[in-house]
């Protein structure tokens, strides 16, 4: 059953009123949050000298987000204006052409406004966590943790108050507009996670190779003129840019449940299951509300699991893991009590009036899902494992057997991070074995289950770039009180980890929202009947296509990083060569002519991903037809997920490999294993922190793409019209503009590339 002509009953009274319920969740979540703010802000910031800096990054980071803004606005503009006029041929009347349009903007100004409060405050706790280390390691590690849960509560407050309002406009037409919603979600966090990722990892990786390598100089020595740009970096692609990401993954898993609810009225089973055409209809309602419901829940069990995260008085430092690991056991426990909770009171089987746990099991293997991929994600990345361990041994015979180790490592993780990912679909679907239509459905409340505790999941992720610029910022500071600087140390090797754990959650989600999604789209291209048959030769296309697009994708992010780096490194050099006292601290580095280089670059990269991610799948669907992009959605899916776990725990393994040498192991800094850890290091930053999780949003857009042109797509690839050439022929031209664009700037092309290359033959 297509979209367009499901009709859901109308809401009763009782189910308006929970809306309502939901609604002050959300406002509860953005109450705390703001809470949160207060606690922060009342701390000391501290010492000028730290201030000072910690001034700067602010100010870099918020001309980035704002240029970010300016980029991307037309783009934006123009896909809202192209969404209205799609639609107007699809649905009659105005209201739901312009209530997708106005929510695809919707989607877009909450993604950016999750990533912007987020940053804000972290660029306001890592200087005062900073300071609070000169207390005590209780103090700085608890309020690191709480500046990071603005982030995670904003981002919940945000997504749950968007779909809620949509959902009390639109009432039975929701699910229609929510696909908008999502999709600019998505959108938004594609372009905050390629910008923010070139960004950071250009100033991280130029400024390591010359501060490190070269001079023998500290990561965060004020005398390295990338130094401020790497700490803007932080903010920018690890607070901005997952706070998007995980903002669209929390909204398209909630879309992708409420779709899928939906289109069980299109299944026989299901409707001779619920009492016929009107029990069905009656229970789809409850199925979508229960979907409100759930994350309305996350936002208490958030709430309770930051609460948790306490160091106990008077303690010395210790592994910080430990007081995060309780408080995401607490919010777990809290989730799953109120699945069952809600379960109880709210879903009961119509035949036999009792309650069917079946859901609330199938929410809390999502959780189960999370903490085996924490479980997993933490021994991958954690610098007391056994893989970091290996790595950073590897070091002792150079950056070669130490890339190898890494590597290897990261393969391996990402098959383990598969294998459970697809026993958590399997569980859903034996779960429901009676009912295709709530199988899928199932599958999405898997993701539901999963991001339940997404308030404190960015909590997490945030309180890493927190930590790394209060080390940061310490260290450019001139503060010297060694055991502080331990602590912020320690802290900030862990927030490497927390930061490599929410990655992991946030790719387990991509994959579990684009499998309901996948859904979605076969019911929308009429498929149903056939399925995507990849023994047909188009289908069969579509499917190499759709695996090779991640790899295209990923080679646009890393080549962005490795020119931009080669630029700061270019710049950092001929500073220390034409100001010798930069060294001897005569003379102050010029800060902002690397953050100038950075900003550029990563503004000049964001469109080529942008179009191959809304372009593709486009040209795949009119040029070949709707089966063959299934088949490329599935390939995408697949190669997607598996590139991103490689990339993301590599580059996280690689990282704390140097970390653990640089806190003593193997001898220490300055010693040939540092320096080979630090060549790892710096090709591992633009996987964890750029390529790797920009494929999330990537996977959910190409999946959104997919419905909303499927209404649109032919079904084979006969049948030619000359709006359908026209698609083609625009997608092809733009995804060459995309190709050109990459390739435009390259390093070979500078003054003196070419005599440098003939002289060395």
């Amino acid at each position: 059953m297509s979209e367009s002509n499901i009709v859901l009953p109308v809401l009763s009274g009782g189910q308006v009123l929970i809306l309502w319920l939901v609604l002050i969740s959300a406002i509860v979540a953005l109450g705390y949050g703001l809470y949160l703010v207060r606690i922060v802000m009342a701390a000391n910031p501290g010492a000028k000298s730290m201030t000072d800096v910690a001034d700067a990054v602010e100010e870099g980071a918020m001309a980035y987000l704002r240029q970010q803004v300016r980029t991307m606005r037309w783009f934006v503009v123009l896909i809202c204006i192209a969404l209205f006029f799609m639609y107007r041929h699809v649905y009659s009347g105005w209201e739901l052409p312009i209530g997708i349009a106005i929510a695809f903007l919707m989607g877009v100004s909450a993604s950016y406004g999750a990533g912007f409060v987020g940053m804000w405050l972290a660029v306001k706790g890592n200087v005062r966590s900073a300071n609070a280390a000169l207390t005590s390691f209780k103090d700085a590690m608890e309020l690191a943790f709480k500046a990071g849960g603005v982030s995670g509560m904003f981002t919940v407050g945000l997504g749950l108050l968007g779909a809620t309002i949509i959902f009390l406009i639109f009432r039975e037409n929701a699910m229609k507009v929510l696909v908008g919603f999502g999709f600019g979600g998505s959108l938004a966090a594609l372009f905050m996670r390629v910008g923010g990722g070139i960004y950071t990892k250009a100033a991280d990786v130029g400024g390591d190779l010359v501060g490190k390598v070269e001079a023998g100089i500290p990561e965060d020595d004020p005398r390295n003129a990338a130094t401020i740009a790497d700490n803007v970096g932080d903010n920018v692609g690890d607070c901005a840019g997952m706070a998007a990401d995980v903002f669209e993954s929390y909204e398209v898993t909630l879309v992708a449940a409420i779709i899928l609810a939906a289109y069980a009225l299109g299944e026989k089973d299901f409707i001779a299951a619920y009492g016929g055409p009107a029990g069905a209809g009656a229970f789809a309602v409850k199925l979508i509300i229960f979907a409100l419901i759930l994350r309305a829940v996350g936002v208490f069990s958030s709430i309770i699991g930051i609460m948790a995260v306490r160091v106990p008085a008077g303690s010395t430092m210790r592994d910080p893991m430990r007081p995060i690991v309780n408080g995401y056991i607490a919010s777990a426990l809290a989730s799953i009590i109120g699945f069952f909770i809600v379960n109880y009171f709210y879903l009961s089987d119509p035949a036999t009036g009792r309650p069917d746990w079946r859901f609330a099991i199938t929410a809390s293997v999502g959780i189960v899902l999370a903490v085996v991929t924490l479980w997993l994600t933490n021994y991958f990345t954690h610098p007391d494992k056994g893989p970091v361990t290996e790595c950073a041994t590897a070091a002792k015979t150079g950056p070669a057997t130490l890339l190898l180790s890494g590597m290897a490592e990261g393969l391996e993780s990402s098959v383990w991070a598969l294998v459970v990912i697809a026993i958590s679909i399997i569980t859903a679907m034996l779960i429901f074995h009676n009912s295709l239509a709530l199988q899928f459905y199932g599958i999405a409340l898997t993701g539901l289950g999963l991001l339940t505790t997404t308030g404190f999941i960015l909590a997490m992720d945030t309180y890493g770039p927190i930590t790394d610029n209060a080390h940061g910022i310490f260290e450019m500071g001139g503060i010297h009180q060694e055991e502080a600087s331990r602590t912020l140390s320690w802290m900030d090797a862990i927030g490497n980890t927390t930061k490599a754990l929410t990655k992991g959650l946030a790719i387990a989600t991509a994959v579990i929202a684009a499998v309901s999604l996948f859904r979605s789209f076969i019911d929308e291209a009429h498929l149903g009947e056939l399925g995507v048959q990849i023994n047909t030769p188009t289908v069969f296309v579509g499917l190499l296509i759709g695996g090779a697009v991640p790899f295209l994708f990923s080679s646009f992010a890393i080549k962005a990083v490795g020119r931009a780096a080669y630029q700061v490194v270019v710049e950092v050099r001929r500073q220390f060569r034409e100001h010798p006292g930069i060294m001897e601290y005569k003379e102050k580095p010029d800060y902002g002519r690397c953050v100038e280089i950075v900003t550029a670059t990563a503004q000049k990269e964001l469109l080529g991903p942008g179009i191959l991610a809304v372009f593709a799948p486009m040209l795949v669907g009119f040029g070949l037809g709707a089966g063959a992009l299934g088949g490329f959605l599935g390939g995408t899916i697949l190669t997607g997920q598996l590139m991103a776990v490689f990339m993301a725990n590599a580059g996280a393994t690689w990282d704390n490999a140097k970390k653990k040498i640089e806190d003593g192991f193997l001898g220490g800094k300055g010693t040939d294993v540092h320096k080979a850890a630090v060549v790892g290091d710096t090709v591992g930053d633009p996987f964890k922190d750029t390529a790797g999780p920009a494929l999330n949003p990537m996977i959910k857009v190409m999946n959104l793409v997919g419905i909303l042109a499927a209404p649109f797509t032919p079904a084979a690839i006969g049948g030619v019209t000359v709006g359908r050439v026209f698609i083609v022929i625009v997608s092809i031209v733009l995804l060459g503009v995309a190709v050109a664009f990459s390739k435009k700037g390259s390093i070979a092309e500078e003054p003196g590339a070419g005599a440098a290359t003939k002289a060395a033959a």
